[in-house]
């Protein structure tokens, strides 16, 4: 069975001094909370293992910076978060054909980017939860099986919260430009 609490600070503090042993140990304790919290947050399960691994090999390298042993966790936690938004940017970037971009006009790309502005605000909006399987769903385009999977849903549960997400956003995007004045 796995550890289920973090390292204590005596040992993260031998590890701060460069205790060897107590590194490893850090590392190992600190584990299964950074890969599950990675599987909870990334698009993919290996854009998570990725993060876990990358927030794991920067604690060993970098144990020594850390200023007190409390901040561990939002340390790393801070990491795999960074990493996976990291990860998902890389995904979104489609390269468009250069024929297409070209055939706007000044008007037509400022129209499309105030709509995008739009979008981005109503998704923005969201709870959270409906804004990931939103993204993972409709923005980068992942399948339901595997959006579910990763945020470790249901297909049920995944398809009711892409609905509400789906209608909020639509509603959002009926309204009035300036809103409701009731």
């Amino acid at each position: 069975m796995s550890r289920t609490t973090w390292p204590d600070g005596a040992l993260i503090g031998a590890a701060q001094r460069g205790d060897v042993a107590a590194i490893s140990a850090v590392v190992s304790g600190a584990h299964p909370h950074v890969w599950r919290f990675a599987h909870t947050l990334c698009a993919s399960p290996q854009d998570a293992e990725d993060a876990a691994q990358e927030a794991l090999i920067i604690l060993y390298r970098k144990i020594g910076l850390l200023r007190a042993s409390a901040a561990l966790a939002s340390w790393l936690f801070r990491i795999v978060r960074n990493e996976c938004l990291r990860r998902a940017r890389l995904v979104r970037r489609p390269v468009a054909p250069a024929r297409e971009v070209a055939a706007e006009s000044a008007e037509e790309q400022v129209l499309a980017r105030l709509e995008a502005e739009r979008v981005a605000a109503a998704i923005a909006a969201l709870p959270l939860d409906q804004r990931r399987v939103l993204i993972m769903r409709d923005v980068q385009g992942r399948p339901g099986r595997t959006v579910a999977d990763a945020l470790g849903l249901s297909v049920a549960a995944m398809k009711s919260r892409l609905h509400r997400a789906r209608a909020a956003v639509h509603e959002a995007l009926t309204e009035p430009a300036g809103g409701s004045d009731d």
